[in-house]
């Protein structure tokens, strides 16, 4: 699904990533994380054609993420970390906004999606708290039931029992073949819900792996900050 060969972005001095590869296969839930700084949302923006390397390639569905940018994007849901709306329209017309971009129906689906996370469409977006904003963000990601979900912190924010209801939409979605591609600094997330992860340290990769292999939550200081056994 995702194929990242010796991908390099720098601004000017400063380092975004560097020699970056990976393969993330189709149908599994991959774990992408590292320590703020370590270059995942430069990574991400580069999949999603939002930046160009300088360096490399990445391909999403066998597509150039830089020539085929509005075709990838067409079969991606993006949830940002930090997702921003117009403070003062209702919930419903966000989402609506959304799947109307896409040229696509979604009604049946946010309404399903907005009564497992509890989220009221009649509000308007300066209403809402940091979760509730982050809930608005999970529905325009998955309304159109995309290929793949590139989910960047996609829990923060969100109490438990948002969380689990989270988890079990991905889940619903990896069952009926989509792939997961997701950043996260909750190391129990990744070890439960990943098959595969990778860790970054200052632009490069550290370790790859499934997360049976790598035991993410109990060596997660070596992996950060490289130790031997790396």
């Amino acid at each position: 699904m995702i194929q990242i060969t010796h991908l390099t972005k720098t601004y000017g001095r400063a380092r975004g990533v560097t020699d970056l590869s990976l393969h993330v296969p189709r149908g599994s839930c991959f774990g992408f994380i590292g320590p703020n700084g370590a270059g995942k949302s430069t990574t991400i923006r580069t999949l999603l054609g939002l930046i160009s390397p300088t360096a490399g390639e990445a391909r999403v569905m066998g597509l150039d993420c830089v020539r085929d940018r509005a075709a990838i994007l067409a079969q991606v849901g993006y949830m940002p970390s930090e997702a921003v709306f117009y403070p003062e329209m209702r919930v419903s017309e966000v989402i609506r906004l959304s799947a109307d971009l896409r040229k696509r129906d979604c009604r049946e689906e946010a309404a399903a999606l907005c009564e497992a996370l509890g989220l009221d469409g009649r509000k308007r977006i300066r209403e809402l708290s940091l979760g509730n904003r982050k809930k608005v963000s999970i529905v325009c990601a998955m309304q159109h039931r995309p290929a793949l979900y590139v989910l960047d912190e996609p829990t923060s924010g969100l109490d438990p029992l948002v969380q689990r209801d989270f988890w079990l939409q991905v889940d619903r979605r990896r069952r009926e073949g989509a792939t997961v591609f997701l950043s996260s600094h909750v190391l129990y997330e990744v070890q439960r819900y990943c098959d595969r992860a990778a860790v970054i340290r200052e632009g490069r990769l550290v370790i790859e792996g499934t997360t049976a292999e790598l035991d993410i939550e109990n060596r997660f200081f070596e992996y950060y900050e490289g130790g031997n056994g790396i």
